[in-house]
């Protein structure tokens, strides 16, 4: 396991995913790496979905001037690769991280944890131990963001975890309509609607591994979930003080209505200017 000495500077966001390269956008911010996949100790990535994600998140678009510059640049960012080079992972290595969480979360001031990935799964037991997993995050304090899926536009295709009825579940605003609508949407089994917002998500330009330093574009679900992670990363920041409870609630408040239905838009499109100014 990879780990750097923490500075006491800024939010800590645990992204679990395919791993991280260490793009020159991350800077010195990629606190610590565990890989739950294969053991190995530094930071990689061999699949590039993860680096993407925490592209969007978090890099400070050094290798693009700015121009590819994540929503939260100044964040700590700690990597835990649950997912191999094809994107699969087991149940059992996600709950491991979400134990190594628990277990490392104050040292890395993690406030937030991004999942951008979800099971396909329709075995029951599978869901019910990975919604128990986040849920159980959520109630120890983590603010705890997940992906809708691509699953969509039939009713009922939110993935686990994100059909959990607590934490906060994105889908993509520019993917649910048309011949992109794929962005997962409710009710969930439980008949909770879902997801709670939405945000773009299309063709979407981010870090990819590789010297010189690059950039992909990638599509889904998984490229909304970050923006807002980083936007929240943001204002806590501002409002350190602040709950999960409390940010879902802000989070309500500072959507814009795309006047669809709630199983679709959620509460509607995030609009980070009007969280930070809440």
């Amino acid at each position: 396991m990879y780990r750097k000495k923490y500075t006491g500077k800024g939010i800590g966001v645990a992204v679990l995913d395919t791993g991280i390269f260490p793009h020159i956008d991350f800077g010195r911010r990629i606190l610590a790496f565990c890989d739950f996949t294969e053991g190995k100790s530094g930071p990689y990535d061999d699949n590039g979905h993860g680096t993407h994600v925490s592209g969007i998140l978090g890099g400070d678009g050094t290798a693009s001037q700015g121009r590819y510059k994540g929503a939260a640049p100044g964040c700590g960012i700690v990597a835990l690769k649950v997912l191999d080079r094809f994107g699969n992972g087991s149940r059992e290595d996600v709950l491991q991280a979400f134990q190594w969480i628990e277990d490392f979360g104050k040292i890395y001031n993690i406030r937030i944890v991004n999942i951008s990935v979800g099971t396909t799964s329709r075995s029951m037991n599978e869901q019910t131990d990975l919604l128990a997993g986040v849920e159980q995050l959520w109630d120890k304090g983590f603010t705890v963001v997940a992906a809708a899926g691509n699953q969509g536009p039939g009713d009922g295709t939110v993935t686990a975890p994100g059909s959990s009825r607590k934490i906060i579940t994105v889908g993509s605003s520019d993917m649910l309509q048309g011949n992109k609508a794929v962005s997962g949407r409710g009710p969930t089994f439980e008949c909770v609607c879902k997801p709670d917002l939405v945000a773009p998500g299309n063709r979407v330009t981010s870090c990819a591994p590789g010297i010189p330093y690059t950039y992909r574009i990638k599509s889904g679900t998984s490229m909304s979930t970050p923006l807002v992670s980083g936007g929240i990363a943001c204002l806590l920041e501002k409002e350190p003080q602040l709950s999960n409870v409390e940010i879902k609630m802000l989070l309500r408040e500072s959507t814009d209505d795309m006047g669809l239905p709630r199983n679709q838009q959620g509460w509607g499109k995030f609009n980070c200017e009007k969280l930070i100014k809440n």
